[in-house]
């Protein structure tokens, strides 16, 4: 069947506890309200089973991980089946003893595994040592075919890198989802809040031009961690259409449940107008594959 010339993307922003099965149920409650609201296609934030745990490096925190398919992914694939939605969820994969990823799954509205997407960009920050839990991804960057059309996932620090953008786009997805876990550290927040959040939402809209693609971008909310630091997550979520023009934006603070209409035809008048893919110099880029070049 055909996909859809018009479509609802849906965008569960939420706090993360210390229980991970009522964060599963959380995620699910927020899961079938964007399904009321018609959305054909849901994302989750960034490791929304449970708090993000990557503030500190403990081995103990390996126990959170799980295979996939595993228990969370059946519970997903349960509520897009009965809602006829399809998901993307992210979760802490358990590949084998010693290697994990953080990883994102695209789940069709028959509950069907259509594939995984592991987080290809690691960081390691203050409060974010993410390099000790994950391996970087080796599956590449995809696109996968689901009810509303092909769509590709990224993760989180994937934001910032248009490599990543371009090649998913170029792997046919016309929206791409980026599952989130950024925020504050409390201490910055009144000097380079306002700055590192607008930088985050131009990069994303960035993408969406270069591309001619909707993005979609999933924050969790709150703040966690020790009360005189942590993490404030700010929440933020957002839609952008191909020529980057905000479609709605969560609030900063508070759990929310936006549907957004996406028109396949709009990205189809944006790539007609900005004929960047066509005019892209393919045959010039070899230097990009360097960490540097030197002078």
């Amino acid at each position: 069947m055909a996909a859809p010339d018009r479509f609802r993307v849906g965008l569960v922003q939420m706090r993360c506890t210390d229980d991970a099965d009522a964060n599963v149920a959380r995620a699910i409650d927020g899961v079938r309200e964007a399904a009321r609201q018609g959305a054909g296609i849901v994302c989750l934030p960034e490791l929304f089973r449970t708090r993000y745990f990557c503030q500190q490096e403990d081995p103990d925190l390996f126990g959170l991980a799980e295979p996939i398919p595993g228990p969370t992914t059946e519970r997903l694939a349960s509520v897009a089946r009965e809602c006829r939605t399809a998901v993307v969820g992210s979760l802490f994969e358990r590949r084998a003893a010693g290697v994990y990823h953080n990883t994102a799954v695209v789940l069709d509205a028959d509950g069907a595994l259509r594939g995984r997407y592991r987080k290809m960009h690691i960081p390691d920050d203050p409060l974010y040592y993410e390099k000790f839990y994950f391996t970087p991804g080796d599956l590449g960057f995809l696109a996968f075919d689901t009810q509303v059309g092909r769509v590709g996932t990224l993760v989180c620090w994937d934001q910032w890198y248009p490599e990543g953008a371009r090649l998913t786009a170029l792997a046919g997805a016309e929206v791409l989802f980026y599952p989130t876990a950024i925020g504050w550290h409390p201490g910055e927040k009144a000097e380079h809040g306002a700055a590192q959040l607008a930088a985050w939402q131009t990069i994303q809209r960035s993408h969406a031009i270069a591309n001619g693609v909707y993005v979609v971008a999933v924050n969790r909310v709150g703040h966690e961690g020790p009360t005189d630091g942590g993490l404030e997550f700010w929440g933020a979520s957002f839609v952008v259409d191909p020529f980057g023009v905000v479609l709605a934006e969560a609030s900063q603070t508070d759990e929310a449940v936006l549907v957004v209409q996406c028109d396949r035809r709009r990205l189809e008048d944006v790539r007609r107008t900005c004929r960047f893919l066509r005019d892209r110099r393919i045959n010039a880029y070899a230097g990009i594959e360097r960490r540097l070049r030197d002078a």
